[in-house]
């Protein structure tokens, strides 16, 4: 099986995770993000066996969703009006996954608008990327960050909307914030080679902020 079939597989892993934790209830109204995060690890565990996870779980609801990754905002509980987004990073069989998904509990039109343009504008990303095999990092950054826009959100704090995934443990470069990731420093052509001469593999990221309802929304996945 090639990488890219591995990641592939990994990532399926991880999308069936996350609709396992659906399945289970573990976003309903009263639970908190701490007991989401611990229960969705335990579904990874028992049914994929899952040990371990390249960065740390997120689990972020309302008001906690505008902050970056770097962030560690206070635990909050669901509401019943409410949007929550999960971001892990399982891996499975030394193969690493990184998926983001946005949830929203209730029917609040703004909620579910901010949910879905996250994934639209990955697909805009993507569809980019896939149109202009010999695009630059920071050319997918300003074509993102533009949609972004031009919906009228921001894109969240982290500046940058993607980085490199691969075999555990995570694949690092030398200038590794620069180049290991899809920011508007990074000059270099998604499309190279490691010192092993193995193609590189991105994951594409979408974090949009609503800066006056104050919650934000998230997509990512494998750019392929």
């Amino acid at each position: 099986m090639s990488r890219l079939a591995r990641l592939q597989e990994a990532e399926r892993m991880a999308s069936e995770l996350f609709n396992l934790a659906i399945a289970q209830d573990l976003l309903r109204p009263g639970n908190s993000e701490l007991t989401a995060s611990d229960g969705i690890k335990a579904l990874a565990e028992q049914h994929f066996g899952v040990e371990s996870f390249w960065h740390k779980r997120i689990v972020r609801s309302g008001p906690n969703t505008v902050h970056p990754y770097r962030e560690n905002p206070e635990v909050r509980i669901f509401t019943d009006d409410d949007i929550v987004f999960l971001d892990f990073g399982p891996v499975f069989a030394q193969w690493e996954a990184d998926l983001g998904r946005t949830y929203v509990i209730g029917n609040d039109p703004a909620k579910l608008q901010l949910r879905d343009e996250a994934e639209r504008i990955w697909h805009m990303g993507r569809n980019f990327a896939m149109a202009n095999p010999e695009i630059a990092a920071n050319a997918l950054y300003s074509f993102v960050t533009n949609e972004v826009h031009e919906a009228g959100y921001q894109l969240g704090e982290q500046r940058h909307v993607g980085h490199l995934i691969g075999e555990f443990p995570h694949e690092r470069v030398e200038d590794d914030k620069t180049t290991s990731y899809l920011t508007p420093d990074n000059t270099l052509p998604l499309q190279r080679m490691d010192a092993d001469g193995n193609p590189w593999h991105w994951i594409l990221e979408c974090h949009l902020v609503d800066p006056e309802l104050n919650i934000g929304s998230f997509f990512e996945q494998l750019l392929v």
